[in-house]
């Protein structure tokens, strides 16, 4: 393996992907490959898919992973979309004795942000810069000055008299759950929106996940004054910031 290719892969509640990754330009090196997430998402049966998606690149390196949870000394605190068995786990420990490999893990949403303020829009922007990530859950990534604050996870915040968690109410499961068109979803996660700019008060807000590629369809519902733009990652962008923790991680 050159030391600038590492396997980057980002764990999602729906499905495993993975791609060798040029740390030093971002460009994924093959094709993502991706498998199901295992139902119900146990320690045992994620470990053994992460190794099949490993051996199915014919890797023998450095892994960088990201992971839906906090994770604190590679250890998960909390289980969002998986398996509660999830927490307390040594995730490090246990995707590197599955694969055979050396893993690095980091929240998956940081994931997404570490590649975005390298690669993408975020790249070279000083301040409080927010990637939300929008897929099964809501993810965040908060930065200052590029500095990553981990684990923020204000997808779990309350809204309406604390009665709703946000990715609950505004993610795009939610959206899928109560078949909510682009307007009503549009409105609900600019609610979020206006809940994360009181607390905040970010300089930039990027939007990242599947559902950033959608943007068109809900830009007009959101009426925030911190300027909002999709991520130019989108997908990827979990893959390419897990290889690049990785990466830093072996440097230190």
């Amino acid at each position: 393996m050159q030391e600038r290719t590492i396997l980057g892969i980002d764990v999602g509640a729906s499905g495993i992907k993975g791609a060798v990754v040029d740390i030093e330009t971002g460009q994924l090196l093959n094709d993502r490959l991706r498998l199901e997430t295992p139902d119900p998402a146990t320690p045992e049966a994620m470990a053994a898919t992460f190794a099949e998606l490993v051996r199915l690149h014919n890797w023998n390196g450095l892994v960088g992973c990201g992971f839906p949870s906090i994770i604190k000394e590679g250890v998960a605190y909390s289980a969002a979309n998986i398996s509660e068995k999830w927490i307390g786990t040594n995730v490090v420990e246990l995707l590197s004795i599955a694969s055979g490999c050396p893993v690095e893990v980091l929240n998956d949403a940081d994931a997404a942000g570490l590649a975005e303020m390298r690669f993408g829009l975020g790249k070279g922007e000083m301040g409080v810069v927010l990637l939300i990530t929008i897929g099964s859950g809501l993810g965040s990534a908060l930065f200052i000055d590029g500095k990553l604050v981990p684990n923020t996870e204000l997808g779990h915040i309350f809204l309406r008299n604390q009665k709703n968690v946000a990715e609950q109410f505004a993610s795009n499961n939610a959206r899928k759950r109560e078949d909510l068109s682009w307007e009503e979803w549009g409105i609900r996660f600019n609610e979020y929106l206006q809940n994360i700019e009181r607390i905040l008060n970010p300089d930039l807000i990027l939007l990242g996940g599947g559902t950033s590629k959608r943007f068109d369809k809900y830009d007009s519902y959101i009426t925030v004054r911190t300027p909002i733009k999709p991520a130019e990652l989108l997908n990827a962008a979990g893959t390419v910031g897990a290889a690049i923790y990785a990466y830093q991680q072996s440097r230190k």
